[in-house]
């Protein structure tokens, strides 16, 4: 199932006051940047992120869940409502991300 454009808006109104977020679509679903590093992603309506230490620290409870058959799992962020938490969950984990590839 793809994601919808609705979540997708909405996931990034709740993200608007981080500089540089930005989004690729992906065949159907949508991968999230957060100053140029792959945060996670939208995939099925879901925002799942890496499971890097901070994110786990923030998040203890929430699931380990598969984006697609076959992909390493993430974390599911279920409270996505709440706008301070998603700013303080990202800049949390940006240390932590690696960095993008070169380009060849």
């Amino acid at each position: 199932m793809a994601s919808s454009k609705e979540y997708l808006n909405f996931v990034l109104e709740q993200l608007s006051d981080l500089k540089e977020i930005t989004y690729k679509a992906m065949m159907g679903e949508y991968i999230i940047y957060y100053r140029g590093k792959i945060v996670g992603g939208i995939y099925d309506n879901r925002l799942l992120v890496k499971t890097v230490r901070s994110a786990v620290t923030l998040m203890p409870a929430a699931p380990f869940e598969l984006p697609y058959n076959g992909a390493k799992e993430m974390l599911l962020v279920d409270n996505i409502d709440n706008k301070e938490f998603l700013n303080e969950l990202f800049n949390a984990m940006y240390d932590e991300l690696p960095e993008p590839k070169k380009k060849k």
